[in-house]
């Protein structure tokens, strides 16, 4: 073992020294280390050039897929049924949720469903005035009627049905949404473990991809918008400017989740029309374009919204006011007119109710936009509240903190309906034909209808609906059903 000591010459079949025992290594031949040593220093290599080589590769085929499951399908505008299978069982994990919900509270014995989730502290009789005090007695003033204010007064102090319409809708069981949470997710072990999967699955797969598909939209439609606006006005420019816009607003809609389901397309609305829908969010916008394109009037708005409508400036005709200039509104009137004059342009979109709805009910429909004259085609908008809360609160979130609450739900599920158009009949006024369009609309989206105006959610109720309401009670007491008597009050 002595030639083994030597130390660069020794022979390559030799032995380290030691033996083998407890807590010492058995002999291990030279050969085999250096054989090890060089191994390693090739290992490494070959692991730095294989990491180079997968890290080509995987840049290309992430490149394949977006071209060929999003960029492909938008551009086409066909669907490859990704959305509906992942919507379905969506549908079959919230039916287990609520399942083992009703579980848990059958095991505390304390509480109910029902009381888990709130749907309202009054309980109203669906009664108009006239039927509550007409019926009693006609040609007399009776004490007995204050008691019909009375109620009135306590039920909307303690819950009306106005300001409820500018919060978020009231879910009939919980959708694994934290920010929808009472607790619930307490309830059981498997309901905390699909709770937090859940938290896993939107925050660490879906976000980060629906954040980049969103910022390649944005950036996408601020380039091409910009190219095409250098075209000369003609067919050309025009049918450009359609084609991204709707390609546009198809990966707007897919980058948050969306599944948008349209019926009865026969009636989309034509050129040189008016289009009319229920507004409950800027997204109503993104999702009636994806399936065609519009000449928008709206309010002007700054930030991420401000930047999509300069952009979409660019090439399209849209009218952008102010809210609080009368002068734009008379000017808003006049474009309409001249706009729809010209059959060749694109349908202009309205909102009529002026604000955001939190989809349950269709609020006061504005007349201005019934006063014109044309066709006006309706559109029913109704959002499925399970994946997503959709409504748009501007005065509690920016329009940057908004799309981010969107886009960590679970997907954007709605149907939208393009009704019959519809023409003012003759010794109509603007307002009983706003009247007809809207309860046409709230009747196929499954909305209530409410006679408010919208505009309460910054102003104070106008003395004309106070007047109004004196005059019909005026007209009760009486027993005459015109106006002209009302001096007799």
């Amino acid at each position: 073992m002595a030639g083994c000591a030597a130390a660069a010459g020794a022979p390559s079949g030799c032995l380290r020294q030691g033996r083998a025992g407890p807590g010492r290594p058995h002999p291990v031949p030279l050969s085999v280390l250096e054989v090890g040593w060089q191994f390693e220093g090739a290992s490494t290599e070959e692991i730095r050039e294989g990491r180079g080589l997968a890290e080509g590769k995987v840049l290309p085929i992430w490149m394949i897929l977006f071209v060929v499951l999003v960029l492909l399908p938008s551009v086409f505008r066909v669907s490859l049924g990704i959305s509906h299978f992942y919507v379905k069982i969506l549908i079959k994990i919230l039916e287990w949720v609520t399942l083992q919900i009703e579980e848990g509270v059958k095991k505390q014995k304390a509480l109910t469903l029902g009381n888990l989730i709130s749907t309202g502290i009054i309980q109203r009789e669906e009664t108009s005035m006239e039927e509550e005090i007409a019926g009693h007695h006609r040609g007399c003033f009776s004490l007995a009627d204050v008691m019909y204010f009375s109620k009135k007064g306590c039920e909307a102090v303690a819950e009306d049905e106005v300001t409820q319409r500018f919060s978020s809708e009231e879910l009939v069981s919980w959708n694994l949404l934290s920010r929808t949470n009472t607790n619930l997710h307490h309830v059981s072990w498997q309901l905390s473990s699909v709770w937090l999967i859940g938290i896993l699955i939107r925050y660490c797969l879906l976000v980060p991809f629906r954040i980049c598909l969103a910022v390649f939209t944005i950036l996408l439609l601020v380039f091409a918008t910009t190219v095409v606006g250098q075209f000369p006005n003609g067919r050309l420019k025009c049918w450009l400017s359609n084609q991204v816009q709707m390609v546009c607003a198809t990966l707007g809609v897919r980058c948050l989740g969306g599944l948008v389901r349209f019926h009865n397309r026969e009636n989309r609305p034509q050129e040189g029309g008016i289009c009319v829908a229920n507004h409950t969010s800027p997204l109503d916008v993104l999702i009636l374009t994806s399936d065609g394109c519009y000449s928008l009037v709206g309010q002007a708005h700054g930030g991420l919204l401000g930047l999509i409508q300069r952009s979409c400036m660019q090439t399209s005709q849209h009218v952008l006011f102010e809210r609080s200039e009368l002068k734009d509104r008379h000017l808003v009137r006049k474009k309409i007119r001249e706009h729809i004059a010209d059959k060749a342009k694109l349908p202009i979109l309205i909102f009529p109710e002026g604000t955001c709805i939190n989809n349950t009910s269709v609020m006061m429909f504005k007349k201005g936009s019934f006063e014109v004259g044309g066709t006006i085609h309706p559109v029913a908008i109704k959002y499925d509240p399970r994946f997503a809360d959709v409504f748009w609160n501007s005065t509690k979130y920016s329009m940057l903190t908004y799309t981010f609450n969107v886009m960590t739900s679970w997907a954007l599920v709605c149907n939208v309906w393009y009704l019959p158009p519809m023409v003012k009949e003759e010794e109509e006024d603007a307002v009983h034909f706003a009247n007809r369009v809207k309860a046409v609309i709230a009747a196929q989206g499954g909305m209530s209808v409410l006679p408010w105006d919208g505009g309460l959610k910054r102003k104070k109720v106008k003395e004309s609906f106070k007047e109004e309401q004196q005059k019909k009670y005026c007209q009760i007491v009486i027993g005459n059903g015109s106006v002209g008597n009302r001096s007799a009050c």
